[in-house]
């Protein structure tokens, strides 16, 4: 079989030390698939799906978070070819694929033929990381978000979602599966805003985090709140905190095309350290 010739197979329990030292290799880009092994064991029940591991002799050498998300780990364009073969004996059922630009080319060439056409393919996205103290002063009016928020934060967090993605997250009967989603956030201290007389004007969360490093999405600010300065003194504050309080070094990516977001994050001391690229279906 193509999974024994190559080394192939799903990781469990007894293979966390060896992940969590593939993941160590870069762990502020690998901080989702560190997040996702440290909460779920890498027990395919919490997971919902599993991770693969591709062994030369016997040594974990990179690896494929297949869930939701398909998201390469330390891959070469090889493991991503190899990683992409197995994915061909099940078809697919991701929604998305994403992670370090090489690996992620490669799996797409892979497989386009047999998966269909993507509704996007975003192939040049900056990844960026602080890890000193911002540049500019934060917005002392950020601060975290509580269930009393929820009336404003969960329209923010769908409009946010609509414009980033195409798609709203309550398409298709998505609405408790996203309003959970964020919600978890808020108990988790992961949802940060900022509020004007009681309306949203600025938001972000962190979407997963390790000892080393902390993801920032959704930063979002209103169309019309947009061109004041919210976004670069609330990501200020966003960084603050979470340096702090979650992870010492905070990350995201974003489309290269948005040129005004790219200005705010490099005004806050934002760096890019390696490029990203989403195919979504």
């Amino acid at each position: 079989m193509l999974t024994t010739r190559h080394g192939v197979r799903p990781l469990a329990a007894g293979d966390l030390d060896a992940f969590l030292e593939l993941v160590a290799l870069d762990p502020v880009v690998n901080v989702f698939a560190d997040y996702r092994a440290r909460t779920t064991n890498l027990e395919p029940r919490w997971l919902g799906g599993e991770m693969w591991g591709r062994f030369v002799g016997g040594e974990l050498v990179a690896a494929c978070h297949v869930g939701a998300n398909l998201v390469p780990v330390q891959a070469t364009a090889d493991d991503a070819r190899t990683f992409a073969e197995r994915a061909l004996t099940r078809g697919r059922t991701v929604s998305t694929i994403v992670g370090p630009h090489e690996p992620v080319r490669e799996l797409w060439h892979a497989v386009a033929a047999s998966w269909g056409r993507p509704r996007e393919a975003r192939w040049e996205q900056p990844h960026l990381e602080i890890r000193d103290a911002p540049l500019v002063a934060p917005d002392p009016a950020v601060r975290r978000t509580t269930r009393a928020d929820m009336d404003e934060l969960y329209p923010a967090c769908v409009a946010m979602y609509t414009e980033e993605v195409g798609v709203s997250p309550e398409h298709g009967g998505g609405t408790d599966l996203y309003r959970a989603r964020v919600t978890q956030l808020v108990n988790r201290g992961w949802s940060f805003a900022r509020f004007d007389d009681g309306r949203l004007v600025f938001k972000a969360e962190v979407a997963c985090a390790s000892p080393y490093a902390a993801q920032v999405q959704g930063v979002w600010v209103p169309e019309d709140r947009r061109g004041e300065g919210l976004a670069v003194a609330g990501m200020a504050a966003v960084v603050e905190l979470v340096r702090r309080e979650v992870a010492p070094v905070v990350s995201l990516y974003v489309n290269d095309w948005n040129n005004p977001a790219r200005r705010a994050y490099e005004s806050v001391g934002f760096r890019e350290t390696a490029r990203f690229s989403t195919i979504m279906f």
